[in-house]
């Protein structure tokens, strides 16, 4: 049908153009609570698009799941941030995505909203005023 032909070729065009599900290097901002500063590192983090569906029949009380771009595999890193005043301790620990996959989101590991804050987003950017 004209229909399965559309989808078919939605899904062709969508897989084209999108980025595949992958590692990618990224700038992250480390920052931590009584530290003046925040301090970008370079790290690899899971970031591209996966083939998703959503049912045209919702059945009640029944789970779709949508697939993102996740950590397959990953390790951790720890950072000292300098500028720290003395009582508070300056080491940071942030995570470094070995492998990619398109699964459900972990909420342990990612963020999972819908839109989040910039990988090198920093709070101590932000003016505050009394």
């Amino acid at each position: 049908t004209s229909n399965s032909h559309l989808g078919l070729t939605l899904l062709i065009f969508s897989c084209h153009f999108l980025p595949p599900c992958q590692l990618i290097n990224q700038t992250v901002s480390l920052e931590k609570e009584g530290c003046p500063s925040c301090h970008p590192v370079e790290t690899t983090i899971c970031s591209g698009h996966c083939i998703t569906k959503d049912p045209v029949i919702k059945i009640p009380f029944s789970n779709v799941y949508q697939h993102v771009c996740t950590y397959r595999d990953l390790s951790y890193k720890t950072f000292e941030l300098p500028d720290c005043p003395p009582g508070v301790d300056p080491t940071v620990t942030y995570p470094v995505a070995l492998s990619c996959h398109c699964g459900r989101c972990a909420m342990d590991t990612s963020d999972c909203t819908f839109e989040s804050l910039q990988p090198d987003f920093c709070m101590n950017d932000i003016p505050f005023y009394y």
